[in-house]
């Protein structure tokens, strides 16, 4: 993988924070708390799960990647911890800073990368064998459908109160 294609990867990565800020910062803590449908994540929800691929998913995998040859890779239970994590309840600029903090150590490890260790791989229980480099591509792949179930939630928040409007968007057929 090329120099430029990792600072690529870093650039996409950081870039995740800002638009969770700005789009927090327009929704405030009860749009950020809205659920579109029952059992459908809160936009906290998805910035805590976020928070956990980072620890368990990516930074975590890359760290036991490189700890071990071809290491096992643990699965985790997503629905399990979000529903531990209690985000919904939380202050959103909590999250954000959480979410913060964990990415920038993130960003870290990713500086401290090699060559060699882009190569390296672990077997993962579901997906069997991850590269260093496939969990790199996965990683702003990841947070940009993350940040598109947001934006969902944000249309979904909003639709009800679009009246006569919502004609626009059914003859796209982009209602809901």
């Amino acid at each position: 993988m090329p120099i430029a294609e990792l600072r690529r990867i870093a650039a996409l990565a950081a870039a995740t924070s800002n638009h969770l800020r700005i789009e927090f910062a327009a929704l405030g803590e009860d749009g950020a708390s809205f659920h579109p449908a029952p059992g459908e994540w809160c936009a906290k929800q998805v910035v805590g799960h976020l928070i956990e691929a980072d620890r368990r998913g990516f930074t975590g995998r890359v760290r036991t990647i490189l700890s071990a040859d071809r290491p096992a890779l643990d699965a985790w239970d997503q629905a399990g911890i979000a529903a531990a994590r209690s985000d919904c309840h939380r202050p959103a600029a909590d999250l954000l800073d959480e979410f913060a903090t964990v990415r920038r150590e993130g960003l870290a490890l990713l500086e401290e990368l090699t060559v060699d260790d882009l190569a390296r791989t672990g077997i993962h229980p579901d997906v069997g064998e991850m590269a260093v480099r496939d969990l790199l591509h996965e990683w702003p792949f990841h947070d940009r459908d993350h940040l598109g179930q947001i934006l969902t939630n944000v249309r979904a928040l909003l639709w009800p109160d679009l009246g006569a409007s919502q004609r626009f968007s059914l003859q796209r057929g982009a209602g809901f």
